[in-house]
């Protein structure tokens, strides 16, 4: 048990790390997160007693270099590819032109959220949702004089939506397959809890929005150059892997700016290389948090907690709390939802048969906790695209990520008052 909080302690670590930056330069923005990681990740390596240090350095390198974290780190590459070379060409300026002469001004957050909520629903993938709509978030904030974080989270707050709810989901899939139940369920008990959540935010966002204003002159607008923007999300919706998406928008903005003399073959090759760099703090920030964690999972951190948080509870209600709990701390340590419901998700299916929890409920927890802990973390993959995409510091977005945090609170009131109020039903999947 105390290996178990030992191989806990680099999350303390790395908050005392940041917190201590902060205060010491007057500024909780200045410290790099890639450097609080590196210091991190040093002392997880030197607090995990009993290895050989060899052996210890290869766990950390066996976690960084996961299959799935390649995979991200291959989308961060192409989405800074496509986003540099799309926005040099005249893109982004076009569709932000567009956006404004469509929308009311008062509409402009509202729908912006609207759509992030529906193309999230559709695509059930929240990065993909994000790499599409960051770039024109923030480019309508600037034209609009508003707040960039602010409006960027209007777009990573809608996208939890969709990841939180749709049938394609990777966590709608793990959440119901380890409760035992079907994917129409989980979604009927699950919309109950976070739509009214999603309308309390649109209808902030209305109210938000009188206080934008559009610039009433535009210069002519340039159709083609909108069309990346409007394949990559045509594409996205169609289900279409979000890498060859991406592909297909840095191509076609590569064939458009080339034929359009907005930039020639080697500006387009250098404007992406810039996007691939303006990447390459995310991507080592993604490497050691990988690395990181497969050393608290080792040192059975996980293991400890889940033994910590399962111990004392005796009725319904804590059960779903715990579960609740454990699925969103077990978040915080791997940084990814999918594997965190993964992890917990047996252990889930175990507390709810022992304290008749549904399990179309349990699923519900499981998913809404992973999408409020994965919003909340400077670290999360979708956080720190965002980051990346609109030039900003991870936590200059957090506190204006209003859905998650008012999901998480319906969340909680699901489990206070029992809510929703469900009939026995054959809910085993078939």
């Amino acid at each position: 048990m105390k290996h178990g909080l030992k191989a806990l302690s680099p999350i303390f670590f790395f908050l005392l790390v940041y917190l201590s930056a902060g205060f010491v330069g007057g500024d909780f923005y200045k410290m790099p997160i890639s450097v609080a990681f590196m210091f991190t990740a040093v002392y997880a390596i030197m607090v995990m007693g009993g290895i050989p240090l060899e052996e210890r350095i290869s766990t950390f390198s066996r976690g960084a270099g996961k299959p799935e974290l390649m995979l991200m780190i291959w989308i961060f590459i192409l989405a800074g590819a496509f986003a540099a070379s799309a926005k040099a060409m005249g893109a982004i300026d076009a569709t932000v032109q567009l956006t404004l002469k469509v929308l009311p001004p008062n509409m402009l957050m509202a729908g912006l959220f609207v759509a992030s909520c529906f193309i999230s629903l559709s695509i059930g993938t929240s990065v993909g949702t994000i790499v599409a709509l960051t770039p024109i978030a923030a480019g309508i904030a600037d034209s609009t004089g508003s707040s960039v974080p602010l409006i960027v989270g209007v777009v990573v707050g809608g996208a939890y939506f969709g990841d939180n709810l749709s049938f394609i989901s990777d966590t709608t899939i793990v959440a119901t397959r380890t409760q035992g139940c079907k994917m129409s369920d989980k979604f009927r008990v699950n919309s109950q809890i976070v739509v009214p959540a999603a309308a309390l935010v649109l209808l902030g966002y209305v109210i938000m929005g009188t206080k934008v204003h559009s610039p009433q002159d535009f210069s002519s607008l340039d159709m083609v150059k909108v069309l990346p923007y409007v394949v990559v999300l045509i594409t996205a919706l169609c289900g279409v892997d979000v890498m060859v998406v991406l592909l297909v928008g840095i191509l076609l903005s590569g064939i458009i700016g080339i034929a359009g003399g907005y930039y020639g073959l080697m500006d387009w090759m250098s404007h992406m290389g810039s996007g691939i760099m303006g990447m390459s703090e995310l991507i080592i920030v993604t490497l050691l948090a990988g690395g990181l964690m497969e050393l608290m999972r080792a040192g059975g951190g996980i293991d400890y907690l889940i033994d910590r948080l399962t111990k004392r509870i005796h009725r319904r209600r804590g059960a779903e709390i715990t579960i609740g709990a454990l699925v969103a701390f077990t978040n915080v340590c791997t940084a990814n939802n999918t594997i965190a419901i993964l992890t917990v998700g047996p252990i889930a299916k175990d507390i709810s048969e022992r304290f008749d929890v549904d399990p179309r409920k349990s699923a519900s927890l499981l998913d809404t906790f992973s999408c409020l802990a994965q919003a909340v973390i400077p670290y999360g993959a979708q956080i720190l695209m965002a980051a990346g995409l609109a030039h900003l510091s991870p936590l200059d977005i957090i506190p204006c990520l209003y859905y998650p945090f008012v999901m998480g609170v319906f969340a909680i009131l699901s489990i206070i008052f029992r809510w929703p109020k469900l009939k026995p039903t054959d809910s085993m999947p078939r």
